[in-house]
């Protein structure tokens, strides 16, 4: 038995969890009035059509789901692609045009979208999905579409039902569970502190690519969305949770430099700490990149602060936009010699635990696995009531822990004591 189906419930208070009335609750698992279990949305983009292909591969046969996105004629070309394309569903919808999109959030139980940059493209959809009670899914990096997605639709998504699941994919399913997966190797009631440590092998994803270049030219207005969300999210009264940006440092426990990554992976986490009582009275985490050696992580960090000040210029913004669009993508060969790997060094109650995440082709592949799988187990598990904004550790939790495993991503100890 799963441990969300018993104790874990009670780590989730009412005014954190999100939860509806139960009497005025709509029966997600059995809705008559919708044509679809899932639809994926941007199916022929790139990550797109790769998450397409792992629903037909991995979808329970008697599943009821479409592809959707701008052009029937590519819609269809898929389909004809796809091993049993033919009891695939066709729908067309374009994320300029909210009426479009709201009979799209009607169609289904579950809409999983990978057309991004969200900031651009997301609004209308996830406002569709909160107001039809419609399960959302993205692969948003962009903390300021976050923080404005919560401040403008989670009350509605909670009226209706509606689990608004951002970040689906390595932003930041691997970080998110993987810190859940650790804090529950230590002991409960206790100041808890983890340090994540994220090595790859692999391309970023053009997706991915275009929204950070959004993010880093809109400083100002990430900002002032991280200060509105603050001022409308409820306290945590005896609690203290913080994702704290770590200094640059030599980390004998994972035998590399440690770069402080600023990327929306920590704030995941300190809304699932947050939200969840299991990870103790005090709990902190630092995320970091993992680098082998001085000199590159010295470049490294040189490279990053100057796309950041590139991005600041139109012209240099749309030169940097060009060399790696969203759509494109490596070959399968190349994706096949791709990897991740994130380390956890948790500690608590006089316990330490080193833990590990780890997979293949992390921008592509395992991105679309995992927003597959969390579309499916939102369609198909039996899991917590949450409702409104809810982060994949808060949401699926240990479910969904269970299909990526099954999928081939690993989740280890790797020491304790």
């Amino acid at each position: 038995m799963s441990m969300h189906d018993g104790a874990e419930r009670a780590d989730l208070p009412a005014d954190r969890a999100h939860r509806p009335d139960r009497a005025h609750r709509p029966d997600r698992a059995h809705r008559p009035d919708r044509a679809y279990d899932i639809v994926l949305f941007g199916a022929t983009g790139f990550v797109g059509e790769l998450t397409a292909e792992y629903l037909a591969a991995h979808a329970p046969q008697d599943l009821r789901w479409a592809v959707a996105g701008r052009s029937e004629r590519k819609l269809k070309r898929l389909r004809e692609r796809l091993p049993g394309g033919e009891g695939v569903g066709v729908l067309t919808a374009d994320a300029a045009d909210p009426g479009s999109v709201r009979e799209l959030a009607r169609s289904t139980r579950v809409l999983a979208t990978t057309v991004g940059p969200y900031l651009t493209y997301g609004g209308d959809l996830v406002a569709a999905c909160a107001d039809a009670g419609t399960d959302y899914l993205d692969l948003t990096g962009e903390p300021e579409f976050v923080d404005l997605t919560y401040v403008r639709h989670d009350a509605r998504a909670r009226e209706t039902g509606a689990r608004l699941v951002h970040s689906c994919g390595f932003d930041s399913v691997p970080h998110d569970l993987g810190v859940y997966f650790t804090v529950r190797q230590l002991p409960k009631g206790v100041p808890v502190t983890v340090d994540g440590f994220v090595r790859t092998g692999a391309m970023f994803s053009g997706g991915t690519f275009a929204s950070a270049l959004t993010q880093f030219s809109r400083g100002r207005q990430l900002l002032a969305a991280a200060r509105d969300r603050r001022r409308h999210e409820p306290r945590t009264p005896g609690r203290r949770v913080r994702a704290a940006l770590g200094a640059p440092r030599f980390a004998g426990e994972v035998g590399a430099w440690a770069l402080p990554l600023p990327t929306i992976d920590g704030q995941v986490v300190e809304r699932s700490a947050r939200a969840l009582r299991r990870y103790g009275p005090d709990f902190r985490y630092r995320h970091y990149a993992a680098v082998e050696s001085l000199p590159y992580a010295v470049g490294g960090t040189a490279a990053v602060g100057g796309v950041v000040a590139a991005a600041q210029l139109p012209p240099a913004r749309r030169w940097l936009s060009s060399r790696l669009k969203p759509g494109d993508g490596p070959s399968a060969e190349r994706r096949e010699r791709s990897w991740f790997s994130v380390r956890f060094v948790g500690e608590g109650g006089g316990h330490r635990v080193l833990t590990e995440v780890s997979g293949g082709d992390p921008g592509y592949g395992e991105t679309a696995k995992m927003l597959a799988e969390s579309a499916l187990c939102l369609a198909l598990d039996g899991l917590p009531h949450t409702a409104g904004q809810v982060t994949t550790a808060v949401a699926m939790g240990d479910a969904l822990i269970g299909r990526l495993r099954a999928a081939g991503i690993g989740f280890r100890v790797a020491a304790s004591r």
